[in-house]
């Protein structure tokens, strides 16, 4: 079965992502996800929610667990194959992307997920990255986003803010940081999220849409880490959170605060934030996550500030477009046909020469 999801840009598709998956015969819980691996990470980090939020999340989406595999590379995040009852494969530093590119191509009845950091993905992992994004492989790809690293003891990170003081820059970075969001949809990302660590809501949602996203669906979760980097994100967790956190949903204003009493609005080529009071309801920017226009998001991802300011979160951008491992195995199916039928042939191929 065949559809173009309303309002989302492209040719016909695949329902979903998970639409040649084999569907579980019965119910499932939580804990069937769960391996008797002792989860080791330190008190406090914020991976723990984010286990257990996507330990709640598989039952839902009904798939048998030999049809799912996570593949992560090197980092603390990087654990989480072995704490899932499922398929998984801890790998090398940076590397994921490319293994589960050849994953996702060979086997489309299985839901491929990569678990990352911000180390991991952006730094060494950088190409692969990019390039899986790119071509829009059917995968989802989680990068828990720390500002630091966690598992070599605490140096900056490519999303570490300016005049960090860490063990490898004691005088504070100089480094210009990393806005994912923004290095993502340069990439061309089909599917592109932010959620936080402490958010289970906002943060399920987000999961669910990305992993019945036919194509790479990146999500950036923002994740505290207590002992190298404690408290990164804590003025999103506090009082006045929000006046700072940004929820966007399609088809919504985006009106944000506990009162409302903020909302968004363009400002020349860009957006910027606003007193509700003091603008015409008409001006307040409606959130289009299907724009073909990847403008958009991209104003809308640098509306976002490395001092957290202002931080969006939800489904920045989810358009169609057809993915690199449906075309190769239709591009095999393809040359399968038109073959020769035997092995001199074969050979000698379409380019023969005689020499006098």
């Amino acid at each position: 079965m065949t559809t173009t999801e309303p309002g989302l840009v492209g040719s016909p598709l695949p329902l979903d992502a998970l639409a040649s998956v084999p569907k579980s015969d019965a119910p499932q819980k939580p804990k069937d996800y769960t391996s008797d691996q002792e989860v080791r990470w330190c008190p406090g980090c914020g991976d723990y929610v984010i286990l257990a939020t996507i330990r709640a999340l598989l039952p839902k989406l009904g798939l048998k667990r030999e049809n799912i595999t996570f593949i992560s590379g090197i980092g603390c995040s990087s654990r989480f194959p072995y704490y899932l009852e499922t398929y998984g494969m801890h790998s090398i530093h940076g590397r994921a992307p490319a293994i589960a590119t050849g994953l996702a191509t060979a086997r489309p009845d299985q839901s491929v997920w990569v678990v990352t950091g911000d180390g991991d993905a952006m730094s060494i992992g950088g190409n692969h990255l990019i390039h899986t994004l790119r071509r829009n492989v059917n995968l989802n790809i989680l990068m828990f986003n720390n500002r630091i690293y966690g598992l070599t003891k605490g140096q900056y990170s490519p999303t570490s803010e300016p005049g960090k003081v860490t063990k490898s820059s004691p005088m504070g970075s100089l480094d210009h940081p990393f806005n994912p969001l923004s290095l993502v949809l340069g990439a061309q990302a089909s599917f592109v999220a932010r959620a936080l660590d402490s958010d289970r809501k906002g943060l399920t949602e987000v999961l669910e849409a990305a992993a019945r996203h036919r194509g790479t669906s990146f999500v950036e979760i923002l994740q505290d880490c207590p002992i190298f980097n404690d408290g990164s994100f804590d003025l999103l967790r506090k009082e006045d959170a929000g006046d700072h956190l940004i929820p966007v949903r399609h088809g919504e204003k985006i009106i944000f605060g506990d009162d409302g009493q903020h909302c968004v609005i363009r400002s020349g080529f860009s957006l910027r934030v606003a007193a509700t009071a003091e603008v015409d309801e008409a001006d307040i920017i409606v959130h289009d996550a299907h724009a073909e226009d990847p403008s958009y998001a991209h104003a809308l991802a640098n509306l976002s500030s490395q001092d957290l300011e202002y931080t969006v979160t939800g489904i920045i951008r989810q358009v169609r477009r057809e993915t690199y491992d449906d075309q190769a195995r239709a591009q095999v199916a393809a040359a399968k046909e038109t073959a020769p039928s035997d092995l001199q042939s074969l050979l000698n191929g379409s380019n023969t020469w005689t020499v006098g």
